[in-house]
C-alpha cells in the first residue's frame, strides 16, 4: 500500500485535489458549486482535510466547523461539528485507521480553538458513515431522528450541555404542505446531481411542478426537518427522501406513493 498523508485542503487546492470522486473542475458542476461554497464557508471556520497519497490523488476526507454554522438541524453551539467523513474509494486503503486518524484531527483542532468537544451525525443508511468508527474512539449517543439518524459526541468538559437535534417545533414545516419541493445545497456535490433530471420527471410523468429550495446559509440547512440537512424531498409534508437520489429512484418512489 503506498504512503499517505492527512492533509489540510485550503479552498484554492480543492480543484487539484477534487472531492468525492469529482476531479474535473471543467466537467463537473458538482465540484464547481463545492469550491465556491467552501470558499464562503471558509471564513465560518469550516475545514477540509483529505488523505492524500504520494501520486498526489485523494482517498478520504473528513469535513468540519464550528457547531454555529453547521449545516444539519442540530444545536451545536461551543462543539466542532464533522459533516462528512470518508475512507477509501479503492478498498485496500480501507481498514487501515485512516478514518480514526482523522478524527483526532479534528479532535486536535477543536482543543486548539478551545471548544467543548466534537459532534457528529451518524446514520446506518447511504450517504453518511456508521456511528462504530466514533463508538471506537469514545464518542457517546446523546440524541436521534427520524427514521434512523443519531448524533453522538466527545466532550472535553462533561458539564457542558449535550448537542441536541432541532425539535419540530423549532423547524417550520407548515410551507411543505401541499406540494414537491427539492432541498438542496452546494455542500453536499451530490446534492447537484440528478435534481434537473427529477424536477423534469416530476412534471412530465406525475404533472406535478417541483420547487427546489436552495439553501444559501448554515442557518437555511439548520431549519431542514430532515436530520440530513443539506438534501431531502417533500411531498404533502412527508419526506419521501432523506438524502440525494437518482431520477429512477425517485420515479419508483412517486408510482408507489401515487398509486
Amino acid at each position: 500500500m503506498k504512503e499517505a498523508e492527512i492533509k489540510p485542503i485550503h479552498p484554492s487546492e480543492l480543484a487539484t485535489y477534487g472531492i468525492c470522486g469529482y476531479k474535473n473542475v471543467q466537467k463537473h458542476k458538482e465540484l464547481q458549486n463545492k469550491i465556491e461554497w467552501y470558499e464562503k464557508s471558509y471564513n465560518e471556520g469550516l475545514r477540509i482535510q483529505q488523505l492524500i497519497l504520494e501520486d498526489g490523488s485523494s482517498q478520504g476526507m473528513i469535513e468540519y466547523v464550528p457547531g454555529e454554522y453547521c449545516w444539519r438541524p442540530v444545536n451545536a453551539a461551543g462543539y466542532m461539528f464533522i459533516h462528512c467523513l470518508f475512507v477509501g474509494y479503492k478498498k485496500v486503503y480501507k481498514g487501515h485507521g485512516f478514518a480514526s486518524q482523522m478524527i483526532n484531527k479534528c479532535i486536535e483542532d477543536a482543543k486548539t480553538k478551545d471548544m467543548h468537544g466534537v459532534a457528529v451525525v451518524t446514520r446506518k443508511s447511504s450517504f453518511m458513515v456508521g456511528k462504530e468508527v466514533f463508538m471506537k474512539l469514545d464518542f457517546d449517543l446523546v440524541d436521534r431522528m427520524e427514521p434512523d439518524f443519531e448524533l453522538l459526541v466527545y466532550k472535553f468538559d462533561p458539564d457542558y450541555t449535550d448537542p441536541s437535534f432541532k425539535s419540530k417545533e423549532d423547524v417550520n414545516t407548515e410551507k411543505y404542505k401541499k406540494g414537491l419541493y427539492i432541498l438542496r445545497a452546494d455542500q453536499c456535490p451530490y446534492s447537484v446531481k440528478n435534481v434537473e433530471g427529477i424536477v423534469q420527471s416530476s412534471e412530465s410523468e406525475f404533472g406535478i411542478r417541483a420547487k427546489v429550495i436552495d439553501l444559501k446559509s448554515p442557518a437555511d440547512a439548520q431549519n431542514s426537518p430532515c436530520a440530513f440537512g443539506t438534501f431531502c424531498i417533500i411531498y404533502n409534508g412527508n419526506i419521501i427522501s432523506y438524502h440525494p437520489i437518482s431520477e429512477t429512484r425517485f420515479g419508483n418512489i412517486m408510482r408507489k406513493l401515487l398509486k
